[in-house]
This record gives structure tokens, C-alpha cells and sequence, in this order.
């Protein structure tokens, strides 16, 4: 499950202004009330107070930071997979400034995430947290939407080879001198921007990339469809807010659930669209939309994705154990007196969502802090790798 986020906050960030103390307050009190151990918040918030005053900002602890990241996760009210929130693994990598330094990391965060070497497909929960943005000081980024994403062209017969959702942002990384090999699965290459040195493209090595091939546990045709998809879902272009504190490049990532690749990455017309092909071969009347039978070849499809994981040996999990193991988290927290943020639209399910349990409820859609914002020149930038107007 890749951690939810809201697309906008409820008060746009503005990079040029000093933290808001206010903020940093609340969340150092809540902080230090859930961690007993961190001893009494008064002094450090005396500390903090006067950090603000004189620079504008403040420093996290690796303890506050640690802490305040996995808050982020349990306020993010898309994500369905927040019962594991105590898991995130945190990598506290503000020292880094060369976009050698932070490739190098990014490649340390996918093997970490993909279980290392001792047990490849153990997916964690993982997030690397560079340099806070300074007001009014320009701070480094990724440009990628997820630290793996797969190329999209667009051929000279008007076809789509690979994602079409990339085709722009593929251009952009041609456009910069980028060369794939033109096919379905091609990994897109890093874009990282540091204030220093400008935009700078990183290939991936392929012990950063975990990829399953696909396969089917009854249609022994399905392997020739050529299908794969890669086992670590990273978050690259959200922007970490902690205690007033920003962090533009902290890329995160849980593991998947089935239906994220088999409901949507292939099955949605503007992406792989796999559903009219996968009828064709199993057989299916497509005539009329009465036979169900996008219904049929999506369900196979997610059995296809589920099958070949597991058989891999990678970690992932199914909408309906998921969806309980959310309300069990519902169960955690209103023991623990905390509100849960939850978007009903994306806790649901793509697939079979009324026979989940999360269906059947309503939720509260908050925006709690810390959390995940997606910020419009970072969307514009994954998108197509161009600057938002808007956003200077």
C-alpha cells in the first residue's frame, strides 16, 4: 500500500515564509505526550521558540524526526494500510546535498525497502528524509512521480507503447538526453534537482529493482502477454510536513496491494488497459457490456498479479485482508483517543469494494498534521517535467 496523502492542504505553503510556532508547538506536544520517554516538552519547546525567533525555522531530533514521520503516515487519510504505521522504517538522510549523494541513497532505500540481501521480497515500509526547505532558500527534489515508474511513448502510427500516464515526463527525460529502449517496461531514469547543479538523470542499477513477471495460476497463456510489475511502490515528489517544518524531497513507500496494479496500473483505459486483451483470450463475449466480461478479465487479472507475487516471493497483500485489517486500525486508534483522517474514495477499494467492510461506513476526511502534501509544481514536474506558472 503506497501511504495516502491529501492533494492540497487547507493553506497553500508558502517556501518564503519562517515556520509557524504554533504548529511546532502542537506537534512537539503531541509528540513528547505519545513518547514519555523524550522527558519534559517545556524546555525544548523554550528551544524551539527561540530557533524560530532568530532563524525562522528549527531543527528536528533524529527522535522528533523519526516519530513525526510516522505520524504523517497515520494522518494520511488515503491510505488503507495505516495499521503498520509504528513499522516505518526511518532514514534520516538531511546531511545529503550533491545529487550523487542523494542517488546514492535513493538505490540504499530500495534495496532497504525490498528486504536487502538476506531476503529479497520482504517488503518494508521505508521513508528517507533529505533536507528541510530554509525559507526563501531553494531546496533539492525529486522530479518522479515514484522513485520506479515505466516509460510511455507514443509511436509515429498514434499508438502507445508502456505507460501512457508517463508519455509527457518520458519526453522531458528524452528531451534531456534520456535514451530507453522503446518497449512496455522500460524503468523511467531519476531526475534530481539539487540548488547546486541543476537537473542531473541516474539510471537505476538493477539490484535497486524488484520485478515479478506475471503469470497466471490456471491460463497458462497469460505468461506470453509479457505482463510485470515492480514490488516497491515509492512516493518521490510529496512534500513531508512536520511541526511547521518542510521536507520537499521524502520519498516513502509501503508494499502494494493486488488491486493497485491489477484493478488500475493495468486494467484503466489510460493506462495498460490489459482488459480487453485479457478477454479476447480467455474467450469472452465483449459484444455487449451485459456479459460482464470486463468483470471476469478483471478479476483474473488481479489473480494473475496475486498468483505471480506470491509465487515470487514478494511481499503483498489482497483488498478484502487489507480492508479488515483497516478497521482494525479504526479500533486501535479511537482506544488510543485519536481521530482517524480516512477519504472514502480511496480506502474503498477499486475492485469487488462492496463486499469489503470498509464499504459499509462513513469517515471523517481531516487534515491532521503532520502529513503528505502533493504541491502543484511537483505535480506539474511529474507530469511532464515542466515548472507550474503558478508556482514561480
Amino acid at each position: 500500500m503506497i501511504p495516502g496523502y491529501r492533494d492540497q492542504p487547507t493553506e497553500r505553503w508558502d517556501p518564503v515564509a519562517p515556520v509557524d510556532p504554533g504548529e511546532a508547538e502542537d506537534f512537539l506536544r503531541q509528540c513528547y505526550l505519545e513518547n514519555p520517554r523524550l522527558g519534559p516538552v517545556e524546555p525544548r519547546l523554550a528551544i524551539v521558540r527561540a530557533q524560530i525567533a532568530a532563524t525562522g525555522g528549527y531543527v528536528h531530533t533524529t527522535e522528533e524526526l523519526a516519530y513525526g514521520a510516522k505520524m504523517a503516515w497515520r494522518n494520511a487519510s488515503r491510505c488503507i494500510g495505516r495499521l503498520y504505521w509504528r513499522s516505518l522504517v526511518v532514514l534520516d538522510r538531511r546531511r545529503a546535498r550533491t545529487a550523487d549523494d542523494i542517488f546514492s541513497l535513493l538505490v540504499h532505500h530500495l534495496q532497504t525497502a525490498g528486504g536487502g540481501t538476506g531476503r529479497p521480497g520482504a517488503i518494508r515500509p521505508v521513508i528517507s528524509i533529505f533536507a528541510p526547505a530554509l525559507p526563501g532558500q531553494p531546496y533539492a527534489r525529486v522530479w518522479n512521480e515514484q522513485l520506479i515508474r515505466y516509460a510511455g511513448y507514443r509511436t509515429e502510427d498514434g499508438s502507445s507503447v508502456g505507460d501512457p500516464r508517463n508519455e509527457q515526463f518520458t519526453a522531458a527525460m528524452q528531451g534531456f538526453g534520456w535514451q530507453g529502449k522503446g518497449e512496455a517496461f522500460d524503468v523511467l531514469p531519476l531526475a534530481i534537482e539539487t540548488p547546486a547543479e541543476g537537473v542531473r538523470l541516474y539510471e537505476l542499477p538493477e539490484r535497486a529493482i524488484l520485478e515479478v513477471p506475471l503469470t497466471h495460476p490456471e491460463f497458462a497463456w497469460f505468461a506470453e502477454l509479457g505482463l510485470r510489475w515492480h514490488a516497491v511502490p515509492a512516493i518521490a515528489n510529496m512534500r513531508l510536513t512536520i511541526g511547521g517544518v518542510q521536507y520537499p524531497l521524502a520519498p516513502f513507500n509501503g508494499w502494494y496491494m493486488g488491486t493497485e496494479i491489477g484493478a488500475r496500473n493495468l486494467a484503466d483505459t489510460d493506462r495498460y488497459n490489459m482488459l480487453p486483451i485479457v478477454a479476447a483470450r480467455m474467450g469472452l463475449d465483449t459484444s455487449r457490456e451485459s456479459t460482464l466480461w470486463r468483470d471476469r478479465a478483471l478479476v483474473e487479472l488481479n489473480r494473475a498479479v496475486l498468483h505471480s507475487y506470491e509465487k515470487a516471493g514478494m511481499k503483498i497483500s489482497d483488498h478484502h485482508t487489507e480492508s479488515a485489517r483497516f478497521l482494525t486500525h479504526l479500533r486501535n486508534e479511537e482506544k488510543a483517543g485519536r481521530r482517524v483522517p480516512a477519504d472514502w474514495t480511496w480506502i474503498v477499494p477499486p475492485m469487488s469494494g462492496g463486499i469489503t467492510p470498509v464499504f459499509h461506513r462513513y469517515y471523517e476526511e481531516l487534515d491532521l498534521r503532520p502529513n503528505f502534501y502533493l504541491d502543484a509544481e511537483a505535480q506539474a514536474l511529474a507530469k511532464d517535467g515542466t515548472r507550474c506558472p503558478f508556482t514561480g
